[in-house]
C-alpha cells in the first residue's frame, strides 16, 4: 500500500466496540468485496469492503473476519482468514499479506488461510446461537449486482438454517459514524491532498482550458501525494453545466465569463475528502456572480454554526433552508408571494437549492450513519449549500468537511481558499 495506515490499536478498539453491541453467544462475519469484472479478462481496481477494513485494516481481496467474544477457546474469539499466496501469485500479482504481517497490521493473533474457513466456522457455529451478517443498507444504495455478502448470506442460511440471524448494518451505522482521532487524521490528510490540487488549478484555470485538463491537474497532484486518486467521480462543470448536480462528463472548454463549479476530493487510505469550490474562469467575479457567491458562503457559514451535538440532521436541513430562503429573497430569485403560496413539502427555495446540506463522511463519501439520531462529538459531516440559476448560466456550490466537537467544530478544509477575494488574488498572481 502506498499510504501510511493507522495503528493496529485503532482496529482493536473498533472490534472491542463491536463486541459491546453483540448479543451473548453470537458470531459476526465480515467478507471482503469482490474484484469486479469489466470486459474480456479486465477487472476494476479492488476496493475493500469498508466494514471489514474498519475492523482489520487489511486492504486485500479474499479476506474474512470472524468475531465471537464468548467462544470458549480464547484464541478463536477473533479470527482472520487470508488468501494463501504462491510463487505464481507473487509473479503475477505481487506480494500478499503473510500471517505475521496481518497480525502486526490488524492486531489479530489467530490467522488462517481462506481454504480453512468452512472447517473453522463449523466449530464456532456449534456454540453460537446468533449470527450477525453484513449487507449494504445505505439509504442511497442501488444494488443491481449480487455482492459477496449477499451470496454468503444465502449460503450461511442454507447450511445453518436453525441459527438466529441478525443484521450488523445498524451497528455499523452507529460505530462508524463516530470517528477515532486516527480516523480524523486520515481524513485530514485526504483534505490536505485535496488542497494541493485546488491550489494547483487556481494557477492553471483560464479561458480556453478544457474541463478534462483541470481533472488531469487534480489527479496528478493527488497521486503525487500518495492518494490512490479521486474519492469519487469528479465534477468539473463550467457554464450551464454547473447547474447539473452530478455532471461528470468534464468535456467542455471553459469560456471567458463562465463560473466553474468543482466537486472534487482525494482519498487517502480509503478515507475520503469531499470539497466543492466555485471559481470564475477568467479570475474575476462579475457583480452578480459575486453576490450569489457571497450568499452561498453565508449559508455555509451559518449552517456550520448549527452543527452541534444534539442536533438532528433532518431538522438541521430544514433550518438551513430558512437561511437560504432569506438569501434568495435578497438576490431577487424568489419573492414574498412565492413563499406565501409555497407547498410546505416543496418550499420555494428548493427551486434554486434542491439538495441537502450535509451528509456523513468517512470510509464512504456518503458514509453510513443515522440521520434521525442526534449528532454526537466525533462525527464528520460535509456542509455544502448551493444556488443554481440555469437562466443565468451558472451555479455555485461551496463545501467543507467538519468534525463535530462539544464546543465548536473543526474544519478539516480550513486552509483551502474559499473567500472570494483570496480566490481572485491567487488566480491573478
Amino acid at each position: 500500500m502506498r499510504y501510511t495506515p493507522p495503528s493496529k490499536q485503532l482496529y482493536s478498539k473498533n472490534r472491542a466496540r463491536l463486541v459491546t453491541k453483540m448479543d451473548t453467544n453470537s458470531v459476526a462475519i465480515f467478507n471482503s468485496n469482490d474484484i469486479m469484472p469489466t470486459n474480456a479478462d479486465g477487472v476494476m481496481s479492488f476496493r475493500q469492503n469498508n466494514d471489514l477494513l474498519y475492523f482489520t485494516g487489511i486492504d486485500q481481496e479474499d479476506t474474512i473476519l470472524l468475531v465471537m467474544p464468548d467462544y470458549p477457546v480464547k484464541s478463536h474469539r477473533e479470527i482472520l482468514f487470508l488468501k494463501e499466496t504462491s510463487d505464481l501469485i507473487a509473479v503475477w500479482e505481487g506480494h500478499k499479506f503473510t500471517k505475521q504481517e496481518a497480525t502486526q497490521h490488524s492486531g489479530i493473533e489467530t490467522i488462517y488461510w481462506v481454504s480453512e474457513f468452512n472447517q473453522v466456522l463449523n466449530s464456532l457455529m456449534t456454540v453460537a446461537e446468533n449470527v450477525y451478517l453484513n449487507s449494504n443498507e445505505h439509504t442511497r444504495a442501488v444494488i443491481e449486482v449480487e455482492t459477496k455478502d449477499a451470496r454468503f448470506s444465502k449460503w450461511c442460511h442454507n447450511k445453518y438454517p436453525n441459527h438466529n440471524y441478525k443484521r450488523v448494518a445498524p451497528i455499523m451505522q452507529e460505530l462508524r459514524a463516530v470517528k477515532d482521532k486516527e480516523e480524523v487524521d486520515m481524513l485530514q490528510t485526504a483534505c490536505n491532498i485535496t488542497e494541493t490540487g485546488f491550489r494547483r488549478i487556481l494557477k492553471f484555470v483560464k479561458p480556453g482550458v478544457n474541463e478534462y485538463e483541470i481533472e488531469a491537474e487534480y489527479i496528478h497532484e493527488f497521486i503525487k501525494n500518495k492518494s490512490m486518486g479521486f474519492a469519487y467521480q469528479p465534477i468539473i462543470a463550467s457554464g450551464l453545466d454547473s447547474c447539473v448536480l452530478h455532471y461528470v462528463e468534464n468535456k467542455k472548454s471553459c469560456k471567458d465569463g463562465d463560473m466553474l463549479l468543482m466537486d472534487v476530493g482525494a482519498e487517502y487510505g480509503n478515507y475520503n475528502a469531499d470539497m466543492s469550490r466555485s471559481i470564475p474562469v477568467n479570475g474575476r467575479f462579475t457583480e452578480r456572480q459575486r453576490a450569489v457567491y457571497d450568499a452561498v458562503l453565508h449559508v455555509k457559514n451559518e449552517a456550520t454554526n448549527m452543527l452541534r451535538p444534539g442536533t438532528i440532521i433532518n431538522d438541521y436541513n430544514k433550518e438551513v433552508g430558512l437561511v437560504m430562503e432569506k438569501e434568495l429573497l435578497a438576490l431577487g430569485l424568489i419573492d414574498s408571494t412565492d413563499i406565501k403560496n409555497q407547498d410546505p413539502a416543496n418550499p420555494a427555495y428548493k427551486k434554486y437549492f434542491m439538495h441537502g446540506t450535509s451528509h456523513f463522511l468517512g470510509l464512504d463519501v456518503h458514509d453510513v450513519g443515522n440521520f434521525y439520531a442526534p449528532i454526537t462529538e466525533g462525527m464528520v459531516f460535509t456542509v455544502e449549500p448551493g444556488i443554481y440559476i440555469p437562466k443565468e448560466n451558472f451555479g455555485i456550490r461551496l463545501e467543507d468537511n467538519i468534525v463535530i466537537q462539544n464546543e465548536g467544530v473543526i474544519n478539516l478544509m480550513g486552509n483551502i481558499p474559499i473567500e472570494a477575494e483570496e480566490i481572485e488574488t491567487l488566480m491573478n498572481e
